[in-house]
């Protein structure tokens, strides 16, 4: 019985982040052969092979929306609103391919996205011009990508890496980020502090952005019965954001409640998706 209630689980949580199309394309992004960007030992497969991805992955939207000019572009031409579900799909199905699939695969994901890239264009409600293929744009949202999937393994992971591993990843994905079209990405920790440090010049709450917050955190596209589960993700991604990102989107730190119930709620719930998306060894 058990055992059925981890594979219906898992089948759920995989058919939302995947899509329909998702066990194909796990087939052919593992079972391919071919040279891979990244070898089995790299840091880059441990830590988006781990369920700490599905908090990372939602504090880095929340980091990523507070540049203007990214989130015009988001607000303006991702459907994420209209579509949240595909654009989760679709991101996760990237990182996949980039981390785990063919080195040829891998290519054409990125050369897919960059096509998409130079057709997004627009000013923002200021008349500010953005391009989504501006390279310092593209380094804003790796660098906020980057330092929230770390965050998020390092606290959650199943296996939390080194100081040494953790500045392996940021190099991993930076081979990622200049296929892409960013330039100079960090290749190690101090350098991706030191870069979210450069941008803060630029970062701002708009509107949009505390919009996208509370569609995010309080508003997710989800049957009743499971928007408590997500809110304890959602409150834990709120957690690993910088102080002085959540002063911008007012998200207040309550340091009793945190410590006592998110952090552990969030543990839990990362050891139960990992659980149940892990295949049950036959005995």
């Amino acid at each position: 019985m058990l055992t059925g209630v981890r594979e219906q689980l898992g089948q759920a949580l995989f058919r939302r982040v995947a899509g329909p199309g998702g066990p194909a394309t796990r087939a052919r992004i593992h079972h391919t052969p071919g040279p891979r960007w990244f070898g089995p030992d790299r840091p880059i497969r441990t830590v988006h092979g781990d369920a700490s991805m599905f908090i990372g992955g939602l504090t880095a939207l929340l980091l990523q929306s507070l540049h203007p000019l990214a989130m015009a572009a988001v607000a303006g031409h991702s459907g994420f609103r209209g579509d949240p579900w595909g654009r989760l799909q679709r991101t996760s199905t990237f990182l996949a391919v980039t981390t785990y699939g063919t080195a040829a695969d891998a290519q054409e994901a990125v050369d897919h996205v960059r096509g998409i890239h130079r057709r997004i264009r627009g000013t923002t409600a200021e008349g500010v011009p953005y391009h989504a293929a501006d390279p310092h744009l593209l380094g804003w949202v790796h660098a906020a990508e980057t330092d929230s999937l770390l965050r998020a393994h390092e606290r959650y992971g199943a296996r939390p890496l080194d100081a040494a591993g953790y500045d392996a990843y940021v190099a991993d994905t930076a081979r990622v980020a200049e296929a892409l079209g960013a330039v100079d990405p960090p290749r190690d920790r101090s350098e991706l502090a030191e870069r979210l440090t450069a941008y803060r010049p630029e970062l701002r709450a708009t509107p949009e952005a505390r919009s996208a917050a509370r569609f995010l955190l309080l508003q997710p596209p989800l049957p009743l019965p499971v928007r408590p589960l997500y809110g304890g993700l959602a409150a834990s991604a709120v957690t690993l954001l910088p102080p002085w990102a959540r002063g911008m989107l007012r998200l207040p730190r309550v340091p009793v409640v945190e410590d006592l119930a998110v952090r552990p709620t969030g543990q839990v719930l990362t050891r139960t998706i990992r659980w149940a998306m892990t295949p049950a060894r036959e005995t």
